[in-house]
């Protein structure tokens, strides 16, 4: 009973497996034989993208010197051009940004120096600053010159401040906040700043108060005789 018992298991165990994969794997193998008995390729022989163009009709029917003289003439144009192109827009910028008319009319002003007797300030506009211009006598210029140099805050010889000695040329701005000394006034005979109390002598030097340097002297020059151009 025991060895019919254990067949009797093995007949149900044998009978209780799927035989799927088995089917499967022949239905698979069916369609591939079937696929490839009907695969038909579409690149049968030559191709026509692996044929070397031909471009003959292209090429130039000239020497070969005659085409890089061809070619060096294109390029010697085409620089000659580009250079040409390239100044105008250069020279149209910088015309652009350099100064108008009248701009160039401020940056220099022309004085007539007889107008101005000795002893005598006048004050004039220069870039949107006043200028001083000092007509002096010979006991201001003797008087400029005897200070002792080394005991001023921004030493400075008379001399080296001024072309001519008879003319004194600065900026009236106080060297201190900004302000306009009033002329002929002050504790030096010179100028005097009246918002903080600046003393500047006969030359333009600072000699009592808060400011640190000297009048400044603007660029100018005498072109002739009784003529002032400053700038």
């Amino acid at each position: 009973m025991a060895s019919l018992s254990a067949a009797s298991r093995l007949c149900l165990r044998s009978a209780a497996k799927p035989a799927v994969p088995a089917v499967r794997a022949l239905s698979s193998t069916a369609v591939q034989a079937a696929g490839a008995a009907s695969y038909s390729s579409p690149f049968k022989g030559e191709t026509t993208g692996s044929k070397i163009p031909n471009f003959g009709k292209y090429a130039s029917k000239n020497s070969a010197a005659g085409n890089k003289l061809f070619s060096y003439f294109m390029v010697g144009s085409m620089g000659a051009l580009t250079a040409a192109g390239a100044k105008s827009t250069v020279s149209e910028f910088l015309v652009n940004m350099s100064a108008s008319a009248d701009v160039l009319a401020m940056a220099k002003v022309e004085v007539d120096l007889n107008a101005i007797p000795e002893g005598k300030n006048v004050i004039i506009k220069w870039r949107g600053k006043p200028i001083f211009i000092r007509h002096r006598t010979e006991s201001e210029i003797a008087e400029a010159n005897k200070v002792d140099v080394a005991s001023l805050r921004d030493p400075q010889n008379d001399d080296d401040r001024v072309q001519k000695p008879e003319w004194l040329i600065m900026v009236g701005v106080c060297t201190h906040l900004g302000c306009v000394p009033i002329g002929e006034a002050g504790d030096f005979g010179g100028w005097f700043c009246p918002c903080h109390g600046s003393h500047y002598d006969i030359s333009g030097r600072i000699r009592k108060g808060p400011a640190p340097l000297n009048l400044e002297i603007p660029v100018y020059e005498f072109p002739e005789e009784g003529k002032l151009v400053i700038g």
